[in-house]
């Protein structure tokens, strides 16, 4: 497994997320595009301006929060996500 400091280190030499990122559309730490890959797990792994940051189940969802499966919430549906990103774009 990675060590704490490898995890702290990983957060602090993170860009900014993207506006796919902050909208759920694609992953927080290794960018995978959740409309191109429908069947990723994703978990919510943090919230930003209300919005849910999601990460793939796993290892990216350790680095980005400490766990390996996110928070205990269950992401919004793809299409919402997608919809309000699409307003935020306007």
């Amino acid at each position: 497994m990675y060590s704490q400091d490898a995890i702290s280190g990983h957060r602090r030499g993170r860009p900014e997320p993207t506006a796919e990122m902050v909208s759920g559309l694609a992953c927080l730490i290794c960018g995978t595009d959740y409309r191109n890959a429908p069947d990723a797990d994703a978990v919510v792994v943090s919230h930003r301006d209300d919005k849910q940051l999601l990460a793939c189940h796993g290892t990216c969802a350790r680095l980005a929060s400490g766990s390996v499966t996110g928070l205990e919430e269950t992401p919004l549906p793809l299409a919402e996500r997608l919809r309000r990103h699409r307003a935020d774009q306007r």
